[in-house]
């Protein structure tokens, strides 16, 4: 089975978060349940892309950078990050403690090394801090594996 893990923005907007969910869909679609996701599971495109391998019914890795993640989290977003990492088959917890961006950058790291592709949803843009999307971009690319950039036309973050 084919591992993909996900990279991407947080905070998208309604509309944004609706076409990159399409756009997802259909990139996975081909794999059906012969696939297996990771994700961090943060609030945006890593939820997107977890909802997305779990209505496939394809099984879900979570990476969780540190034990402190989900409280720095939206609020809003805790619902849905607990009932995807209850879905997880397993669970990548990191020793951090604290939600930094080192934490953050690290389980990038140890997603792309553990999948054979990265979807990347991605404006292209640089890091707005360490351990961002495009850094995990340049960390997949620096290890030659695939990534495929989805973001819609037009889309501001």
């Amino acid at each position: 089975m084919i591992r993909i893990g996900v990279t991407g923005h947080r905070g998208l907007t309604p509309e944004v978060s609706s076409t990159v969910a399409a756009l997802i869909t259909a990139h996975l679609e081909p794999y059906g349940c012969e696939m297996v996701g990771l994700s961090c599971l943060a609030d945006g495109a890593d939820a997107v892309f977890a909802e997305a391998v779990v209505a496939a019914g394809a099984p879900l890795e979570a990476v969780i950078p540190a034990s402190g993640y989900r409280d720095a989290l939206p609020e809003e977003h805790h619902p849905v990050y607990d009932r995807l990492l209850a879905q997880a088959v397993l669970v990548h917890a990191l020793p951090h403690t604290a939600s930094t961006s080192e934490a953050h950058m690290e389980a990038g790291k140890l997603l792309v090394e553990r999948c054979d592709q990265l979807v990347a949803v991605w404006d292209g843009q640089p890091a707005r801090g360490r351990g961002g999307t495009a850094d995990v971009v340049a960390y997949a690319r620096s290890l030659f594996r695939p990534v495929s950039v989805l973001w819609p036309q037009g889309a501001r973050r």
